[in-house]
């Protein structure tokens, strides 16, 4: 497409004007933006005085020499065949009779140049206003470009005011806001005060971006010790996990892959030194330092400190442990209001059960005793095989019909034609509960999508239908929560029916 100037007449606009670079190069020194996003906006602040003058549905451009700053004020006219749009398109007849464009043809741009315009006092000031009104949005660009790459960061702020429990501060040319729950309890700021604060997200919106600030995330935490630890700056002992409750107390765990070095000790200090320091900025937040383990029994005992244990039984499927103490540390275990056990547990992620020695004494004899009648009456042997498949860690029907025959034959007592006979009788009673269960859940009125929903038992099936659950859609729309209420803990986990319901879906997805 060929593009041709046709000069009208030489106007006094298009001549040299300096000072408009000086301007746009003191605008942008003093807001600490690019030049050309200046001379941008003062090019489309006389573009719109421009169609003020000449009309807003003419295709004017406003172009500004970066050398020499004169500016030029462009008209564009489209040749074509059929004249849609007379104010911007030419047809070739109409070209017929300029000399200058007897070599155009259709699709070419003719160029015209218009004289120049006088800023009157209200064009002047929608000039203003368009060059401000630009200048703020290069300046919030260039903020949010200079911020989004720094969540997770530590920075100072001045505090500027306070709203509605919120505190609004200065950094660097914007604001960022810290809201009431990210802000440590007890906590008071007045304006003027210059505080350390952790950005947890950064979002561009239309008044600017918006920067989120906390004192209360534990990213706050692991950055002060970063700060205060040379050790964990240069990566030679590993902050693994933080639970927090702001301004009380937290537990961190600390793990250095160099066997050598005492990770707790390094973050202590000298005479608590370096702790102590975060202690303060935290408002005397107590920081228990705990030495990390991949051994989970060993992690969990670590973290419940200062209490100690004398056992810990853990149930890998249901990702909970239970931790046995004295008498005289259950209280220091649990910590006030259960602080103690809460931290650990979210140090951890597992969950944690205290008990005492009595306490599981006495849960062990009741397990044993309702694991022993179970077997009573599913397998139909006296009560003495039932204790010995009881003492002997068998936990259900299913174990026992699944396990290996020499796991069976290897308690004292037991051959291996009692083994196999055991084994028949739990296949025998799983077959006729599964039956059971299904036939129940016909007779309740659950669909066949949902009794051939791979992953569901019958029993779970079962208690589905008795909570009125009976379609896959119905499965479907449950929330993984309300699943395990349903069907019990001891039968499915988190993991598992938030796994099942994305099945049920899929049909969703699929239609």
């Amino acid at each position: 497409m060929a593009s041709r100037k046709i000069k009208l007449n030489e106007h006094t606009l298009a001549q040299p004007r300096h000072e408009l670079l000086v301007v746009a190069d003191t605008v942008a020194r003093e807001k600490g933006i690019e030049r050309e996003e200046v001379i941008i906006a003062m090019e489309q602040a006389i573009l719109k005085a421009a169609k003020a003058k000449y009309g807003f549905e003419h295709d004017i451009h406003v172009i500004m020499d970066r050398t020499t700053g004169s500016v030029t004020i462009e008209k564009r006219l489209t040749i074509v065949e059929e004249k849609e749009n007379p104010v911007t398109q030419l047809t070739l007849e109409e070209i017929k009779s300029d000399p200058a464009l007897k070599n155009y043809g259709v699709g070419d741009v003719v160029i015209q140049e218009l004289p120049p315009i006088e800023l009157g006092r209200v064009a002047a000031q929608s000039a203003r206003q368009v060059i401000t009104q630009k200048v703020r949005d290069a300046e919030r660009a260039k903020l949010y470009e200079e911020f989004k790459d720094r969540v997770g960061q530590v920075i100072s702020a001045v505090v500027k005011r306070v709203e509605f429990g919120n505190v609004v501060m200065e950094v660097a040319r914007g604001e960022a806001i810290m809201r009431r729950e990210d802000i440590i309890p007890r906590e008071s700021f007045h304006p003027g005060d210059r505080i350390r604060v952790f950005i947890t997200d950064v979002n561009l919106q239309a008044r600017g971006p918006m920067i989120s600030v906390s004192r209360t995330h534990p990213g706050f935490m692991a950055r002060l010790f970063e700060q205060e630890v040379p050790e964990i700056y240069d990566g030679i002992i590993e902050i693994k996990n933080i639970a927090r409750d702001p301004g009380s107390r937290a537990k961190m765990a600390v793990y250095a892959p160099d066997a050598s070095i005492d990770p707790v000790g390094a973050c202590v200090g000298m005479r608590g030194s370096r702790v102590q320091a975060i202690v303060s900025e935290l408002q005397g937040e107590k920081v228990d330092i705990i030495p990390w383990s991949s051994n989970t029994a060993t992690y969990v005992v670590n973290a419940l400190a200062p209490a100690e244990a004398t056992k810990v039984v853990i149930d890998e499927d249901a990702k909970r442990v239970d931790v046995v103490v004295p008498e005289e540390q259950l209280s220091l275990a649990i910590g006030r209001r259960g602080q103690n056990v809460r931290l650990a547990s979210q140090l951890t992620g597992w969950s944690i059960d205290i008990l005492t020695e009595d306490q599981e004494t006495a849960r062990r004899v009741e397990e044993h005793t309702v694991r022993t009648k179970l077997f009573m009456e599913a397998l139909n042997v006296d009560e003495i095989i039932a204790q010995l498949l009881a003492s002997e860690n068998f936990t259900s029907i299913e174990e026992i019909s699944s396990v290996d025959l020499e796991e069976l034959t290897s308690i004292e007592g037991f051959d291996e034609d009692i083994a196999q006979e055991l084994q028949n009788r739990a296949k025998e009673y799983l077959t006729n509960q599964t039956q059971h269960f299904l036939d129940e859940a016909k007779k309740l009125g659950v669909a066949e999508d949902l009794l051939t929903l791979e992953g569901l038992s019958p029993l779970m099936i079962n208690k589905l239908a008795k909570a009125d659950i009976k379609t896959r859609d119905d499965f479907a729309d449950l929330a993984g929560d309300e699943a395990v209420e349903i069907i019990g803990s001891d039968y499915i986990t988190h993991d598992q029916a938030n796994k099942l319901i994305m099945k049920a879906r899929e049909h969703w997805f699929n239609d």
